[in-house]
């Protein structure tokens, strides 16, 4: 019978648009329920769960917690890195790294009625990613992230560009996006950009989520 729920619920992909990673070290006085519950009634419909420095026991109680909210809220719900912890908490799915266990091995851990999502970089990382079979691709760093410091090279918008014809999945871009720059991005041909530290930085996040979604929303113009 759970398994016949989860096949309902699964959904084909994330949701076109914004894409909000939780991540408790950004800035760590603020809760991330809050964030969620905030973000989520200003329209953000997905959501990830990053912590890699926490223990297995605080990272399951901060993912369980959002996890549950999430469900309240109809909204998706993913873990970084580990499919144990995606699976312990129900999550919608798992965005795997390229660190992290190969495709094939996730989808088996995994099943088959939940989301996965690569990362990349690099136009070899799009094709060999592509080949696997994910349900997105997250693509970066466009700009330099505001929550790394050991992050892979800035690609920037003709970096981003250059790969959108390589790739039929769907792909978010990341890496140091801010409200100024989402419309270049949207005009690079993704189909929507994953959002830390500008949000959960933010000093009003209801209004900046609803400014990020209003931007990712507008009609793109080809640059000229």
């Amino acid at each position: 019978m759970s398994k016949s729920v989860n096949e309902k619920r699964r959904p084909t992909s994330v949701h076109d648009g914004l894409y909000v990673i939780l991540d408790p070290s950004i800035c760590p006085d603020r809760s991330l329920v809050d964030v969620l519950k905030i973000s989520a009634a200003a329209g953000a419909k997905n959501f990830q769960y990053r912590n890699k420095t926490a223990s297995m026991k605080v990272a399951y109680a901060e993912a369980l917690a959002l996890r549950k909210v999430a469900q309240e809220l109809g909204v998706l719900f993913i873990v970084n890195d580990r499919c144990d912890l995606a699976l312990a908490v129900d999550a919608d799915g798992v965005h795997l790294g390229q660190g992290d266990l190969p495709f094939h091995l996730a989808r088996t851990v995994m099943g088959p009625h939940k989301l996965i999502g690569l990362s990349t970089h690099n136009h070899q990382q799009i094709l060999a990613a592509t080949a696997a079979g994910p349900d997105y691709l997250g693509f970066g760093p466009i700009f330099k992230p505001g929550s790394k410091t050991d992050h892979d090279p800035v690609v920037g918008l003709a970096g981003l560009r250059g790969i959108r014809s390589l790739t039929p999945l769907p792909i978010f871009a990341i890496g140091g996006i801010t409200l100024d720059q989402v419309e270049n991005v949207m005009r690079a041909g993704v189909n929507g950009v994953a959002v830390i530290s500008a949000i959960i930085k933010a000093a009003d996040v209801r209004q900046t989520v609803s400014d990020f979604i209003a931007r990712i929303s507008s009609p793109i113009v080809p640059a000229s």
